[in-house]
């Protein structure tokens, strides 16, 4: 088995700028990430590609060890650029590079580093064993239930609830919802030869974490992770 592990960390970030490298309990965000892709890497022989545009992000990384001559295309570096093309690109890279075609890509995100070895390879054996999978991605379950209390807009300026309820009554009814944490997904060749443009597809799975995962997207998230770790409230070492 040939398994690729894409970190894709792109220069500019609205939210928290600067945050794939921004000091994190006195580590630059994107250590943590790569930390556990070379451990992983070691334990299925996988190679491992790093996607940027900023070469203050390969200058940290080269201090972290790695370096790279691949540099994400301007196209592919906007505010509007999704995911999957960007992986697929450094994946085309890898493949050229190393002289080898993968059957499964590990993409790790460096904004969410609440992950473990254990979840990764769990999740690694669930997509190889289901024949009909495409991918699988990381979730948490979710605080707030579409069929319940959640509520979108509708054109007229009412609001109404996501989701039919079908008829339950209580939350517990329903069936079970997940919030996507953008830890980790990890794809089999098939899913970029078939085109696919996002990563939920109708062959797609969920991998369930047990413990505590979200994504950096406001100032506040990072205080609360860097409270987290600075006091050690994780049962789990990143």
């Amino acid at each position: 088995m040939n398994l690729l592990i894409t970190i894709c960390a792109r220069g500019g970030s609205k939210g928290i700028p600067g945050k794939n490298i921004k000091p994190l309990n006195g580590k630059p965000l994107i250590h943590y990430t790569f930390k556990i892709a070379k451990e992983f890497a070691k334990l299925y022989d996988a190679d491992f590609q790093v996607s940027t545009d900023s070469i203050e992000i390969l200058d940290c990384l080269e201090e972290l060890g790695y370096q790279t001559s691949y540099l994400r295309p301007f196209e592919l570096a906007t505010d509007t650029s999704g995911k999957v093309p960007v992986i697929y690109n450094a994946l085309i890279f890898a493949e050229k590079l190393n002289g080898k075609v993968y059957d499964y890509i590990l993409d790790l995100d460096v904004t969410s580093p609440l992950r473990t070895l254990e979840d990764l390879s769990n999740a690694l054996e669930k997509l190889i064993s289901v024949h009909d999978a495409i991918n699988i991605f990381s979730v948490s379950p979710a605080t707030r239930n579409p069929y319940f209390n959640m509520v979108e807009e509708e054109g007229n300026g009412f609001v109404k609830v996501v989701k039919d309820s079908k008829g339950f009554k209580t939350r517990q009814e329903a069936p079970a919802v997940y919030d996507m944490n953008a830890s980790f997904y990890i794809f089999k060749k098939a899913f970029f030869d078939d085109g696919y443009e996002k990563s939920t597809t109708p062959n797609s799975l969920a991998y369930v974490m047990n413990h505590i995962c979200f994504d950096l997207d406001h100032p506040l998230d990072f205080t609360f992770m860097e409270f987290l770790l600075e006091s050690n409230k994780l049962d789990f070492k990143i």
